[in-house]
């Protein structure tokens, strides 16, 4: 027995480093699928000329709106502004995430957004971004795994990962909106994320409400001056 618990031992070893050293290469390609509800408006005069192009506004909503009806899209934000005939300067794409509990399917976004430039009137070098809350961080993210696709990002209320500042495309102009006192993504999301932002010297603006909430959305989307700053961005 003195001999024989080190061979096991031994063996066992011996065998564990020849599991590890089984190692292949593969390769497969994936296909992911997903549809998207989504409203589109358009500018008054679209359809009066076929020479005019036009920017677009492309708004995630939070998760309150996610995986309902599409008439849930008109509680908030530029949904709601567009039912109720808001004169948007540009067109406006605002697409539901189907998934309730899911994160935006931000590749699935993108191709929709692909789709309808190809098929309207617009100007790709004024296409903006915009969301709130849950939409927010994924404005966050989209701008970052698509940075030379926006002219202009207005993240309201959303969780931003400072590391992302490193991502952003340095001339594109951001403005930011928080409540203070939002106690579901706390202000200091924005504060680190802006302080980043200035620090790296980025063109951003930030408006902090006092004594506001999570539903900050509903003072930065009727700021008539966001959607006029918007239009005066254009990436070069």
């Amino acid at each position: 027995m003195r001999f024989f618990i080190p061979i096991v031992v031994a063996t066992f070893v011996l065998q564990a480093c020849s599991a590890q050293a089984d190692l292949i290469e593969g390769e497969q390609r994936i296909r992911v699928e997903e549809t998207l509800q989504y409203y589109l408006s358009y500018p008054s005069g679209y359809f009066e000329g076929e020479d005019t192009s036009y920017g677009i506004l492309l708004f995630l909503h939070g998760g309150g709106e996610a995986g309902g009806d599409l008439d849930d899209l008109q509680k908030n934000g530029p949904p709601k502004m567009m039912a109720e005939g808001y004169p948007f300067p540009f067109l406006v794409l605002a697409p539901q995430n189907p998934h309730q509990k899911k994160w935006w399917d931000i590749k699935a976004v993108n191709q929709l957004l692909d789709s309808i430039v190809a098929n309207n009137r617009v100007d790709k070098n004024r296409m903006y971004l915009t969301g709130l809350s849950r939409g927010g961080s994924a404005a966050w993210e989209m701008a970052v795994q698509y940075p030379d696709k926006f002219a202009a990002l207005a993240v309201v209320c959303g969780m931003a990962p400072t590391p992302y500042a490193h991502w952003l495309e340095k001339e594109m102009p951001i403005w930011v909106f928080h409540g203070v006192e939002d106690q579901v993504i706390p202000v200091t999301e924005s504060d680190t994320m802006v302080r980043k932002l200035v620090e790296m010297g980025y063109d951003v603006k930030y408006s902090r409400y006092e004594n506001i909430g999570h539903n900050s959305w509903e003072k930065a989307y009727t700021t008539e001056e966001l959607y006029q700053w918007m239009a005066n961005q254009k990436k070069e």
